[in-house]
C-alpha cells in the first residue's frame, strides 16, 4: 500500500469508517491487481481526483480501450450506496450518464467509459453551465421500471427534514427561525407532491463537478456531457434542478440574493419546462441541508453563504 497514492479526501473518509475502512484502504493494492486480472486491465496513471468515497483510476483494456476503474468503499452508514449507482447507470445505458461496462458487486468495483474534463473546469459562464446541465438532465430523466427499487423523492425529502432539524440543533441554529420553518415546510410539500407513476431516474447531486465531457463527442462544435456518481433516486425532475439553486453562491451575492435566486429559478424553469415552485422549494432545501453539512465538516465560509441565501429568501417578497 506504501507505493499507492490515495487522495487525502478518500483516505480521510476511509479512516472515518473505522476498522472496515482501514482494511479496505490497506488492501487497495491487492484489489487493483485482482481487478486487473479479472477484467484483463492494466491500470495507468494515478488516482483521479474529485471524489471521496471511492478509489478511481484510469485503466486500459486488453484491446487498448481506455476506461475508468472505480473501487467503492465498504457500504456503511454515512457513505453512498454503490448498488443504487450501478442500477442507475445500468438503467441510463449511457444516455446522460457514463456508460457502465462491467461491475462486481462483491468487490464493489465498476468499470466505466472514460470521460473528459468536468464542466466546472471549462471557461463557461454560469448561465451556459446551467444550460448544459439542464440539457443533459433532460436526456437522463427516464422512467423507472417497477422492478427497479430506488429511494423515492418523498423519502429523500423527509430524510433531509430530519437531517436539517438535527444538525440545526447541534450547530446552535445558525440560520434564522423563519428560514428553518420555511425549508421544513418545503420538505413536507415536496414529499406530498411525489407521484410514483410520474417519477423518473434522478441523479441526486447534479452539479458541474459531476458532469464530464464525452470524449466520443469532443470534435463536435457543442460537445455532449455525461454525469458520473449518481445517487439513484426515483423522484420528480425538480429534485435534480434544486441542486443548481445552491451552486455558484457568489453569483447570488452580487445583488439581492432572493431576487437573483428567483431569476435563476425562472431561467431553469424556462430551459426545462419544470414548474418554478418545485425548483424553488427543492433549491432552498438544498441550500439549507448542504449549508449545515458544510458547517459541520468545517467549511464555515461556504456553509454560512448557503444558509444566508435561505435566510434572504425567507425574508424576500414572493418566497
Amino acid at each position: 500500500m506504501s507505493d499507492l497514492m490515495v487522495p487525502e479526501p478518500v483516505r480521510h473518509k476511509a479512516i472515518s469508517l473505522g476498522v472496515e475502512g482501514l482494511k479496505w484502504l490497506n488492501s487497495l493494492g491487492q484489489l487493483i491487481r485482482q481487478m486487473e486480472k479479472q477484467w484483463q486491465l492494466v491500470v495507468i496513471g494515478e488516482c483521479l481526483e474529485g471524489g471521496s468515497e471511492a478509489y478511481v483510476t484510469r485503466a486500459k483494456t486488453a484491446d487498448g480501450l481506455e476506461v475508468v476503474l472505480k473501487l467503492g468503499m465498504p457500504e456503511m452508514s454515512g457513505n453512498s450506496d454503490l448498488k443504487s449507482e450501478i442500477q442507475a447507470l445500468s438503467l441510463a445505458d449511457g444516455h446522460g450518464y457514463a456508460r457502465l461496462l462491467k461491475y462486481d458487486i462483491e468487490r464493489r468495483a465498476l468499470l466505466l467509459e472514460r470521460l473528459g474534463a468536468p464542466l466546472r473546469d471549462l471557461p463557461l459562464s454560469t448561465s451556459e453551465q446551467i444550460r448544459i446541465i439542464c440539457s443533459t438532465l433532460q436526456q437522463s430523466w427516464t422512467p423507472v421500471p417497477q422492478e427497479v427499487v430506488f429511494q423515492s423523492g418523498a423519502n429523500l425529502a423527509m430524510g433531509l427534514a430530519d437531517f436539517i432539524e438535527r444538525l440545526s440543533q447541534e450547530l446552535g441554529s445558525p440560520s434564522s427561525e423563519k428560514a428553518l420553518k420555511m425549508v421544513l415546510s418545503f420538505t413536507q410539500s415536496r414529499a406530498a407532491a411525489h407521484q410514483p407513476e410520474c417519477a423518473v431516474l434522478v441523479h441526486g447531486d447534479a452539479h458541474n463537478g459531476n458532469l464530464l465531457q464525452s470524449l466520443d463527442d469532443a470534435s463536435l462544435e457543442k460537445p455532449l456531457f455525461k454525469f458520473i456518481d449518481p445517487d439513484g433516486i426515483q423522484g420528480e425532475p425538480a429534485c435534480d434542478l434544486g441542486v443548481l439553486m445552491r451552486a455558484w453562491p457568489d453569483d447570488l451575492f452580487s445583488g439581492d440574493p432572493a431576487q437573483l435566486g428567483r431569476d435563476r429559478c425562472d431561467y431553469i424553469s424556462s430551459l426545462t419546462g419544470v414548474r418554478p415552485r418545485a425548483i424553488w422549494e427543492w433549491g432552498l432545501i438544498q441550500c439549507m441541508s448542504t449549508g449545515l453539512f458544510l458547517m459541520q465538516v468545517g467549511n464555515a465560509h461556504l456553509g454560512s453563504q448557503l444558509l444566508k441565501i435561505a435566510d434572504a429568501c425567507a425574508e424576500g417578497a414572493g418566497c
